[in-house]
């Protein structure tokens, strides 16, 4: 019975860990410098789930890994800027906010879906409760 709500909650930890992710890819989209102001561009990272407990018997999701994807870079025109080349091209992070906020919505739809998962597991576990007693 209380299966149901560890399989809810770990849905729900997932899922704002995905958020996590993409607020930080939204927010470092245009970050070019490291914290010691060298040109290091922010890369795009992803949370990568997979299901948690045993192959044969799943108990919801967990976070398995923060992808970082490697080369996730484009090159923007921007003659001048202290870090262009010598045809003022800057290597950029290629992260699409359209696609980030499109990803954001899902995993917040995903989220609302689990806490009404165990919402109604909750009010179930009650009438069961009144039930017995």
């Amino acid at each position: 019975m209380y299966g149901s709500l560890d399989i809810s909650t770990s849905g729900m930890i997932a899922q704002r860990t995905r958020m996590q992710v993409i607020a930080a890819n939204i927010a470092n989209m245009n970050t070019l410098e490291n914290s010691k102001g060298e040109y290091d561009p922010y890369l795009r990272r992803a949370a990568m789930l997979e299901p948690a407990g045993n192959p044969e018997n799943p108990q919801g999701v967990r976070v398995a890994d923060i992808d970082i994807q490697e080369g996730a870079l484009r090159a923007k025109k921007m003659p001048g800027h202290k870090f262009a080349d010598e045809n003022g091209y800057v290597l950029v992070p290629d992260i699409d906010s359209t696609s980030e906020w499109v990803n954001g919505l899902q995993a917040s739809r995903a989220y609302e879906a689990n806490v009404a998962a165990a919402e109604t597991m909750k009010t179930m576990v009650a009438q069961a409760l009144r039930l017995l007693a």
